[in-house]
């Protein structure tokens, strides 16, 4: 069973290099399908771009809550157009990040309301940033009628009791490489707590690479790292993890 990866960047110019040579490794070493996922109208339309190009990558439409403030009612057309494409399988990434403070939060929450009505609107699943913003994440959600759409927590960072509230709810929780930091306790805790068929791997490329490659730009091919961590923290073999994350991918997308 090959790799699932839910979460990649591969349209950042931290790839530009090297972009081709590193997507064409990656099936000979058990790499099998990507979600490439936008954070912003440009990097959405590079997505689209990514996926026509290589029949293993899927793609998300959204745009990152940090980027809110360059969204308008025509980005908002032309969003609800590419989520019509074949291969885009999720509204996303969407969410809050009160982290960096701008966009004030009410524009955040209002553009993350709406392309919540576009999954809803859509049919398909949403991919979920949520930085330092738990409860108003939560809130809009149960609001907009998250459980309806379904979706995957991305980089779950928050603890067990979230975590059980968004499991009932019926999403996944992505995990990457975070899980592998020494100092990720609470992570790691919420591995423990999961169901595996609510557990799917992601990269969320260049950023956060596994142990022992932390600090260095992120590929698909660190993937096997944190399925080990995540197999030794539930006590059992890493193929078991990969095959079920994999699965549990293609059902979280409907590939």
């Amino acid at each position: 069973m090959k790799i699932f990866d839910t979460h990649a960047h591969y349209d950042n110019e931290a790839f530009d290099a090297d972009r081709e040579e590193i997507l064409a490794s990656l099936d000979a070493q058990g790499i099998g399908t990507i979600v490439n996922v936008g954070a912003s109208i440009r990097s959405t339309q590079k997505t689209l771009d990514l996926t026509r190009r290589y029949p293993f990558i899927y793609g998300a439409a959204g745009v990152h809550p940090n980027e809110t403030g360059e969204l308008d009612e025509g980005g908002m057309d032309w969003l609800r157009q590419v989520t019509r494409e074949e291969k885009i399988v999720a509204v996303g990434e969407v969410g809050l990040d009160y982290h960096w403070g701008e966009p004030e939060p009410k524009i955040q929450k209002y553009w993350f309301a709406r392309q919540l009505a576009l999954a809803r609107e859509t049919g398909i699943p949403v991919v979920i940033h949520s930085r330092d913003a738990a409860k108003d994440t939560l809130d809009i959600l149960k609001a907009e009628q998250g459980a309806k759409t379904g979706g995957v927590i991305h980089c779950f960072s928050y603890g067990t009791e979230l975590a059980r509230e968004y499991l009932q709810m019926g999403f996944y929780l992505g995990i990457g490489g975070v899980v592998t930091f020494s100092n990720a306790k609470k992570l790691k805790e919420v591995v423990k707590y999961a169901p595996l068929e609510q557990l799917v791997l992601e990269t969320d490329c260049p950023y956060l690479s596994p142990e022992p490659n932390r600090g260095k730009r992120n590929t698909s091919l660190n993937l096997p790292y944190v399925a080990c961590q995540i197999a030794q923290l539930k006590g059992i073999p890493a193929e078991k993890v990969i095959a079920a994350t994999t699965q549990n991918a293609r059902k979280l997308y409907r590939i």
